[in-house]
């Protein structure tokens, strides 16, 4: 096994769209353009369609939901979906959505795009972290087509859209593993890396914690050990000063814990750690290589050149670059792979290391041999998926077929026909370069235009929009789901069809009843055969099922 050169374009041949791309690139390495650069590339793809979709069940809204409370009370140590504590993760992301807020819109307003902004500002410091970390593992045109390929896969352009934690989680973690890179390729080197690298790693570790929990100390932790395990040699972690970074790590961490009480720490381990680790949780429990399946998936656009850029990665370990994205990769990778638990955005953390591995084998250019080109037809199968389901979602959960949906259905067809035949010749710099320019349009062009359209997904937006204003609490019997509370208020009540009954007949406000609690409320009414003001129709997503919302105002109310 030989150390591999970290020149992709050492080659001599260029084709006349290779020099053209090698000298844009060139370019736009130079000095703060690719910062520039990935600002521009990370605003186009998050703020153009942040406010696009509503808000989303169930976490998004619950995440939503108990930051307006915050706003709403002034407490910002205890952690509430209306009066049930929720106990599963620290309360960063809650703080960060509560400013986000105060500096952009109101509690009272419910718009979700204000609570979406910390996501989308965690996936844009995570993107140009990548490429800080991509440019001191290998040289800066990797780590720029890195960066754009984080940047615009389908992964993290999803996170960046929900209001939750794995985006700025993705932002911690990128910024620690980038100390840990400066501090164990500098020690290689035979210098010693200051100690402001190992301030940064601690200071990032415990911004992590208070977003997500020990994720970042395992996932650092995880590629320090496989470094030195694989190097036989752990002096470089003296460099990471753990007998002053650990207190400076407490301090930040620990403050919070000890105000909220032990009760947070037993039932986030308890009740949703633990758990998880154990046995599937919430129906989604799958076996392992969930992950490994998916991954083709969730890096498109860039997960053309992933699975030979894998195998080609690990043939050339030696390189330090290399090793230190593989250490970063496959140790946490195979953890998440074995934890029942699985939900796909849990390994986004390694999807860094991936999109630099997967840059550098494009860069490479010989990549045409037959294992390459089915991986490219598997690949194909993502954008022939996104275009028919573009077509196809408005017709079934829509108002039906829009012309508008022909953009995304092109754009998918063009992928094929401009990529495939570049990448089937080999050409696989422009081919890159081509499906990222296009992958990215197409998921802007599907969340911008085909999910805003399933009008059948806005059951809670439907039925907040034919409240009338002042309308008092809200009594919703079968039909909880949390987007609703968001929408409609804190004091929205989660009741059977009796009791909305009550409360409507009482006077104390509307009343929301769906289909499966009808009986009950018809029961409960009587003889007074209150007719609803507006029957909605709506696909439950939650739970993957039609339900028909009544709505009820109270007498003389008008919708």
């Amino acid at each position: 096994m030989k150390e591999d050169r970290d020149t992709p374009d050492s080659r001599t041949w260029f084709s006349p769209s290779e020099a053209a791309l090698h000298s844009l690139f060139d370019n736009m390495t130079d000095g703060q353009r690719p910062f520039i650069l990935l600002s521009l590339w990370c605003l186009l793809l998050y703020a153009t369609t942040i406010a696009a979709l509503p808000p989303m069940d169930r976490d998004e809204a619950r995440f939503a939901q108990a930051s307006a409370q915050m706003l709403e009370t002034g407490d910002y140590v205890r952690i509430r979906f209306q009066d049930k504590a929720r106990n599963k993760k620290p309360a960063g992301i809650y703080w960060l959505q509560a400013a986000s807020v105060s500096l952009l819109s109101s509690e009272t307003a419910r718009e979700i795009w204000a609570y979406r902004v910390p996501s989308a500002l965690g996936a844009w410091i995570a993107t140009l972290l990548t490429f800080a970390i991509g440019a001191r593992l290998f040289e800066r045109r990797t780590a720029l087509l890195g960066a754009l390929s984080l940047g615009g896969c389908m992964m993290l352009f999803v996170e960046a859209h929900l209001a939750k934690t794995d985006a700025v989680l993705l932002a911690t973690i990128v910024g620690a593993q980038w100390a840990l890179a400066r501090i164990y390729l500098g020690t290689r080197d035979g210098s010693r890396p200051p100690a402001l690298w190992a301030f940064w790693l601690w200071l990032a570790l415990g911004l992590g914690f208070l977003i997500k929990g020990p994720v970042p100390m395992m996932v650092v932790a995880l590629t320090a050990a496989t470094l030195s395990i694989a190097d036989r040699d752990g002096k470089w972690l003296k460099g990471l000063y753990p007998v002053w970074g650990v207190p400076l790590m407490l301090l930040i961490v620990l403050p919070w814990f000890v105000l909220a009480g032990q009760a947070f720490i037993a039932d986030a381990v308890g009740k949703d750690l633990l758990p998880k680790l154990m046995s599937g949780q919430e129906s989604h429990g799958a076996p392992p290589g969930y992950y490994l399946l998916l991954m083709t998936v969730f890096l498109f656009p860039a997960s053309l050149y992933v699975w030979p850029a894998l195998f080609r990665s690990w043939k050339v370990r030696l390189h330090p670059g290399i090793r230190f994205c593989l250490a970063w990769l496959i140790p946490a990778w195979i953890v998440f792979e074995l934890i029942p638990t699985k939900l796909p955005h849990y390994v986004l953390p390694m999807y860094p290391a991936l999109a630099l591995l997967t840059a550098r084998a494009a860069l490479n250019r010989d990549l045409r041999d037959w294992g390459t080109k089915i991986g490219m037809m598997v690949w194909a199968l993502v954008p022939v998926a996104l275009g028919v389901a573009a077509l196809a979602l408005p017709v079934i959960y829509g108002d039906g077929f829009d012309l508008l949906m022909l953009i995304p259905a092109m754009i998918a067809v063009a992928l094929l026909i401009v990529v495939l035949p570049r990448a089937w010749r080999g050409d696989s710099p422009v081919a890159m370069n081509q499906a990222m320019g296009l992958g990215v349009l197409l998921l802007i062009t599907v969340v911008g235009l085909a999910l805003p359209s399933l009008e059948s997904f806005k059951g809670s937006v439907r039925v907040a929009e034919a409240l009338p204003d002042n309308h008092g609490p809200l009594a919703t019997a079968g039909y909880h789901e949390p987007s609703l509370v968001f929408l409609a208020g804190t004091d929205t009540k989660l009741v059977d069809g009796g009791s909305a009954a009550a409360h409507l007949l009482d006077g104390h406000g509307p009343a929301v009843v769906n289909d499966r609690e009808q009986a009950a409320f018809d029961q409960a009414v009587g003889e007074s055969k209150i007719a609803p003001d507006r029957v909605v129709r709506a696909f439950n997503y939650s739970r993957g099922r039609w339900e028909l919302l009544s709505l009820y105002l109270p007498k003389g109310g008008q919708p």
